[in-house]
């Protein structure tokens, strides 16, 4: 409190505090802050009480602002005079809050110079909702962000699904999705999006599977500095449950990773928790496998080898060269003597005239 008695000294605010201490400083966040440029507020852990700003708050200079566990502003923007943001975060936006696409609209239309964009949900929205939205946006704005550099999305897809077909990024070079759990998905505007974003280049493709979700990673080319270009999580427990969403989603995203030449498989196995790893169906993995049809070697790990064997082995009617038909390097890991695991696949290849090579590590 002493702090905030000088007020033209402050540069930086970065808080993180337990509720009511955290009301009781943010209530305290009155009148002008003249050379304010960073503002970290957020509580240690999810609450269910939105946190409001005062409205005499103002911080012209202002360019970085995270903000979690707020109320989303309604009918007025964050801070007028503040034009200059150029990182906006605003995490753990309640259900029982009053979003509503139209007011983040207006707030991003004001902030050009805006080049990196957060928005993550605490919990997926009432369907009521969310059908209200979907009715009423029609009726919006395309919004440009003619700087933005770094997308990130955390919530359920239908939300991003209202999100993208109104909003244009040609200078995006990062994507970052973290969906929550949910059973299907459908996401044509997010292949759309990344078609329109032409920094976005993927070469290669991890897919790395853990007992509380899967983790995908898709670099350019040029890593510069090991940075991705798309950031997937799902959180979904399970090995099938994982599988059947991943091939839901990249069946539909297919179109954009055309140019993605190397695939690897991550599987993290977790003796405490064996249950976790149900049997995936086999149609869900070649759906999958089957989104990136230029692969050029690909990599399974011990804990897959079994489930990639018999999915890659092509069945009754199916064609050798249906999946993966350029790819010629696979290369596995395991600590047993199955070095005959792949060779169905491998004899069906050669005999189609598209060998593969194969690697034990």
């Amino acid at each position: 409190m002493l702090a905030l008695q000088h007020r033209d000294r402050i540069r930086r605010i970065r808080i993180l505090w337990p509720l009511p201490s955290l009301q009781k400083f943010i209530m305290a966040m009155d009148g002008e802050f003249p050379i304010l440029e960073y503002l970290y507020v957020a509580p240690p852990s999810k609450n269910n009480t939105s946190l409001v700003l005062p409205h005499t708050f103002q911080a012209s200079r202002l360019r970085h602002l995270i903000l979690i566990g707020f109320a989303f502003p309604t009918g007025r923007p964050l801070f007028p005079t503040a034009v200059d943001v150029v990182t906006l975060s605003l995490q753990e936006i309640h259900s029982h809050a009053n979003f509503r696409l139209n007011d983040l609209f207006h707030i991003l239309s004001l902030l050009p110079q805006l080049e990196s964009l957060i928005i993550g949900f605490h919990s997926p929205f009432p369907n009521r909702d969310v059908r209200t939205q979907l009715i009423q946006a029609s009726n919006m704005i395309h919004l440009t962000l003619p700087n933005l550099r770094h997308f990130a999305f955390e919530g359920v897809s239908t939300y991003l699904e209202m999100l993208l077909p109104r909003m244009t990024a040609p200078l995006l070079g990062q994507l970052r999705v973290h969906f929550s759990n949910q059973l299907t998905f459908s996401v044509p505007c997010l292949r759309d999006f990344m078609s329109k974003s032409r920094n976005l280049r993927f070469n290669n493709a991890t897919f790395s599977f853990y007992d509380w979700g899967i983790v995908v990673m898709l670099y350019p080319r040029e890593r510069s500095r090991g940075m991705y270009a798309l950031n997937m999580h799902v959180f979904c427990r399970h090995l099938d449950w994982q599988v059947s969403s991943v091939a839901q989603i990249f069946t539909v995203l297919s179109p954009v990773f055309s140019e993605v030449v190397d695939f690897t498989l991550v599987y993290s196995e977790h003796p405490s928790s064996p249950e976790w790893h149900y049997e995936a169906d086999r149609a869900q993995w070649r759906d999958l496998l089957r989104s990136f049809s230029n692969v050029k070697t690909l990599f399974v790990p011990e804990g897959l080898t079994r489930e990639l064997s018999r999915s890659l082995r092509p069945a009754d009617g199916e064609s050798p060269v249906d999946l993966l038909p350029d790819l010629k390097e696979l290369e596995y890991s395991t600590y047993r003597s199955t070095s005959d695991v792949f060779s169905s696949f491998i004899d069906a290849r050669q005999l189609a005239g598209r060998p593969v090579t194969l690697v034990r590590r």
